[in-house]
């Protein structure tokens, strides 16, 4: 197990997504909402190293977002 304590993987959520002019993005300011294709029953997409792995639903506790996977995705050859 000691092989792989220090192996570092980025981890992604995706709860939608959005597309826009470039002059768009740049007005933009703080307290500027982006509008999502997602709705709030829309599962959010998990990522390890721009890999699909798993779905999973927001959990918000408090002052916490958090997602709680409901389902891996099984890749063929994994």
């Amino acid at each position: 197990m000691n092989a792989v304590e220090d192996v570092s993987i980025e981890i992604s959520v995706v709860i939608g997504t959005s597309t826009m002019p470039i002059h768009q993005l740049l007005k933009m300011g703080r307290g500027a909402v982006i509008e999502l294709d997602a709705g709030v029953d829309d599962y959010a997409w998990i990522f390890a190293n721009n890999r699909l792995v798993a779905r999973g639903e927001i959990v918000v506790n408090g002052e916490n977002v958090s997602v709680q996977i409901v389902e891996t995705i099984q890749h063929e050859g994994s």
